[in-house]
């Protein structure tokens, strides 16, 4: 046993993540008596596994009480400790929110991806799916579209995406972004879904519905002098920032 541990530490610390079909990551996961030797192995040197029964990956990650002697020596690791800019980090959690967010639905429904609209009575009982049968990717090309602009244009766009390419979240293939390993392992779903569904959306919904339950009582020019002043002269909505991202020193939350 000792030296499987030791294998896949190693294997942890040179790959940064271990596919979860892998032999060794099976036992961490199945083994209990593996599982308690391998977690007092990693925490020796200040680590923890880290996995989720949604993610095809394992990997490794710093205990929380380890973040601030590793990373502490500077204020950047307040905001994130990838060395990330501010305008990467929304990128980052743009992406999640739109390949994560999704695939967790179709996992917990137990549907296919492109089979959301077809039902089954026996979806409840299918085996938990992962990778290409329920995660989707997105174009490249339509996320700039959407948020290029806001994200500091193409150069800065690029650049943060190059980054995330790296960094594992992301996978880059002909203009095609799909899930990385590190997307659904790194994020906290529990903290940052709530955020997301429930606050920034939930706004842009409210906003919405708002303007719609007025739009039979008032006049139709009083609803568009409403509009255009919220919209300014370039007609494009100042809904205000998706996320209210502080400065690039200041402290926002942190990516493991």
């Amino acid at each position: 046993m000792e030296h499987e541990i030791k294998t896949l530490t190693a294997r942890l610390l040179a790959h940064r993540v271990v596919p979860r079909a892998d032999a060794l990551a099976k036992k961490a996961l199945l083994d209990d008596i593996f599982r308690a030797e391998l977690d007092k192995s990693l925490a020796a040197v200040g680590l923890r596994l880290v996995e989720n029964p949604y993610a095809e990956h394992i990997a490794a990650a710093l205990l929380p009480e380890m973040t601030e002697p590793v990373f502490g020596s500077g204020d950047a690791w307040l905001n994130n400790n990838l060395g990330l800019p501010r305008d990467g980090v929304a990128l980052l959690v743009i992406l999640w929110a739109l390949i994560i967010l999704p695939k967790r639905e179709r996992q917990i429904a137990r549907v296919e991806a492109g089979k959301e609209s077809q039902s089954d009575m026996f979806g409840a009982q299918k085996p938990l799916e992962t990778g290409e049968m329920v995660s989707t990717g997105l174009s490249e090309d339509a996320l700039y579209a959407d948020f290029g602009k806001a994200l500091g244009g193409r150069t800065r766009f690029n650049a943060n995406l190059g980054r995330l390419v790296n960094l594992g979240f992301v996978v880059r293939r002909n203009r095609w972004l799909d899930e990385g390993p590190m997307l659904d392992l790194m994020i906290d779903y529990a903290q940052l879904a709530p955020r997301i569904i429930e606050g920034a959306l939930a706004d842009v919904l409210l906003r919405r519905e708002g303007r719609e339950a007025l739009a039979d009582k008032r006049a139709p020019e009083a609803i568009q002098q409403d509009i255009e002043d919220e919209n300014g002269e370039d007609g494009i909505a100042s809904a205000g920032p998706l996320f209210d991202l502080p400065p690039d020193d200041a402290a926002d939350g942190e990516v493991r």
